[in-house]
């Protein structure tokens, strides 16, 4: 039997240090300030002690003043302060222990004050840590996360660690300094009294904890139907248009509102709960007191030896309800959100411990993994002849199959390039890679001999990508052009050039505002043609040498898709262009076209040789 509690109390040991350890990783900054607050506590909640300590005295030297004189230890003190009567003496002491509450009281409420700034100021350092991991990591990270569940960690799991895990924490630290030196001196002052406590707060645990599991699983249930309701609602909003059109506003309305009833429900059950420890230590502790006051009256002892043991009691059990109360609601609380630090922990320690984005791979990219201001992160690779991909296979992860096989292929500076081919063919996937968003199985891509694994950043910064929708945030034209740029870095002289190559100059004068136009949510407010011709200009604008144009005229009419095959017809020969096209008419200015098959090349050459199946001229 023994044996099986020392395996329990050493497993459950083990797994409180880890549980500690991923807090401490969460974490961010420096761990002194906790020991600092660790001490902090142990000081408050030592004055606390001696401040109740004095209490039963002080009302033993009130009910029998001459006990002032009659003690040794306490006449020195009186003679030499030279106090002239026991009451002066009984007073000055009451105004020490006045004096110890109040120094106790501002102490305790600046350390109250000094948690919830660390806990909130750890909140705002997870966030900026969150998204500097997400932005950071890499393109498949993304590829197998939902939007959704990333808003929701980044914008609710953070505010749970910091309100019902690290407030409670810290705070349970002050309260267990509290009830330890509270124990302390009652089993100084009655035995009795500190097996009572220690039962009431025993009881109270083990009552509680049979509740651990429900409210567990109320705060996961509670957190799923907050990351759908955020799901919901970004696609009702997202798609609002063909909500109304369709008129299925309803359908969104109905899943919100079975997702508010569930959230409701979990969340008001954990809540009830958690209030149980205070509320069962109130009517045990309360209990005691009356059946000990009684059963010490009825058995004929002197009131007035009870009077100091009750003092301390009284005065011990309002400071220790609360202390006990909370301490063992926050032992509920942060076992119940768990989930929360496992979520926050494991996110980060994906992110960071394989080093995706700005460090993914600094032996095999050579990637500088330090943060750089926005102007230092520009220098470009040096293009000047061409850029080869030499055998090239990509395969997805989890995945048995190669997306892309052995692809190589040559594109000289000022070329522009179409791939071609049906859906599932692998053209964007060849774009993903080429674009560094994806990192070959096997292969290199080299600019003018140079691979553009050995600076990765630097390849990227000769990259301009178009997609077939263009994003573009719920801002001015001049800030959308101007993508990541601050205001005071915009270059006036570069956004005009960009606007008249991206043929827009006319529909910038039409506008009243001009390039401080707001576009709206998605850009809602222009055409397709004026939201692709704008991705030509943000391309053209951030100076990129490379122009890629995946599917960029596919969803528009064929009048508008001319107009931006015109501005892309346009950048030949100032631009290298590689150009991923379902319409055929798109590409047939084209230096060469590459036919595409299941991950292959499978035909290469001119438009005529290609698409038209003509024979090459010999």
């Amino acid at each position: 039997m023994g044996l099986v509690f020392l395996l329990f109390s050493l497993y459950y040991s083990l797994k409180m240090l880890t549980y500690l350890s991923r807090i401490l990783y969460v974490v961010t900054g420096k761990k002194i300030e906790l020991l600092i607050m660790a001490f902090v506590f142990f000081a408050v909640s030592l004055l606390d002690t001696v401040g109740i300590g004095l209490i039963g005295p002080f009302m033993g030297l009130a009910t029998s003043p001459n006990t002032v004189v009659q003690n040794n230890f306490l006449n020195s003190f009186y003679t030499q302060l030279g106090f002239t009567s026991p009451y002066q003496f009984i007073a000055f002491i009451g105004f020490l222990i006045v004096l110890i509450f109040c120094l106790k009281s501002f102490l305790n409420f600046q350390m109250q004050a000094y948690v919830f700034r660390f806990s909130f100021s750890q909140w705002g350092k997870l966030v900026e840590r969150l998204i500097q991991a997400y932005l950071a990591a890499d393109y498949t990270f993304h590829l197998q996360r939902n939007t959704s569940a990333i808003l929701q960690t980044i914008l609710v799991e953070t505010g749970h660690f910091a309100n019902a895990v690290l407030i409670p924490i810290l705070i349970s630290t002050s309260n267990v300094a509290v009830l330890s030196f509270l124990l302390i001196l009652l089993a100084w002052t009655s035995p009795v009294c500190t097996a009572a406590v220690l039962g009431t707060i025993l009881i109270t645990y083990f009552i509680s904890n049979s509740f651990k599991g429900k409210m567990s699983l109320w705060n996961q249930e509670s957190n799923i139907a907050q990351k759908q309701i955020i799901q919901v609602v970004n696609h009702s909003m997202g798609g609002i248009k063909e909500s109304k059109v369709i008129g299925c506003e309803s359908y969104f309305e109905d899943q919100i509102s079975g997702l508010a009833k569930t959230y409701a429900t979990s969340m008001s059950s954990s809540l009830v709960f958690g209030n149980l420890p205070r509320i069962l230590i109130e009517v045990f502790l309360i209990t005691f007191l009356i059946g000990f006051t009684s059963l010490f009256l009825i058995s004929g002892q002197n009131p007035q030896r009870l009077i100091p043991v009750l003092s301390i009691f009284a005065v011990a059990s309002i400071r220790m309800l609360p202390a006990a109360s909370a301490l063992l609601g926050a032992v509920t609380t942060v076992r119940s959100y768990s989930y929360v630090v496992d979520k926050l922990y494991f996110d980060l320690k994906e992110v960071e411990d394989k080093q995706y984005g700005a460090n993914l791979g600094a032996s095999k990219f050579g990637i500088d993994g330090s943060k750089k201001g926005w102007q230092e992160s520009q220098q470009a690779m040096v293009f000047s002849d061409q850029v080869v991909l030499q055998e090239v296979s990509y395969s997805y992860p989890n995945s048995a199959s190669l997306a892309t096989q052995n692809i190589s292929l040559m594109v000289k500076k000022g070329e522009a390039i179409a791939l071609i081919g049906k859906s599932g063919a692998g053209k964007t996937t060849l774009v993903d890679i080429i674009l560094g968003l994806l990192c070959p199985q096997s292969g290199d891509i080299k600019v003018d001999g140079i691979s553009i694994y050995d600076d990765l950043r630097q390849w990227q910064n000769l990259i301009g990508y178009i997609p077939q929708s263009i994003f573009l945030m719920d801002d001015t034209i001049e800030r959308n052009i101007a993508f990541g740029v601050p205001d005071d870095q915009i270059n006036s002289q570069r956004l005009q050039k960009a606007i008249a190559a991206a043929q827009i100059s006319q529909l910038m004068a039409e506008l009243p505002e001009g390039i401080k136009t707001q576009v709206g949510e998605r850009g809602v407010r222009l055409s397709g043609g004026q939201r692709q011709r704008i991705g030509i200009a943000r391309a053209l604008y951030h100076e990129r040498e490379i122009l890629v144009l995946d599917e960029a005229t596919a969803a528009l009419d064929n009048e508008t898709e001319q107009l931006v095959n015109d501005a892309i017809k346009s950048l030949s020969g100032q631009k290298t262009l590689i150009i991923i096209a379902h319409r055929l008419s798109t590409v047939e200015h084209c230096d060469r076209i590459y036919l595409m098959k299941q991950g292959r090349i499978d035909k290469e050459g001119s438009y005529a040789e290609v698409v038209l199946g003509e024979s090459p001229v010999t």
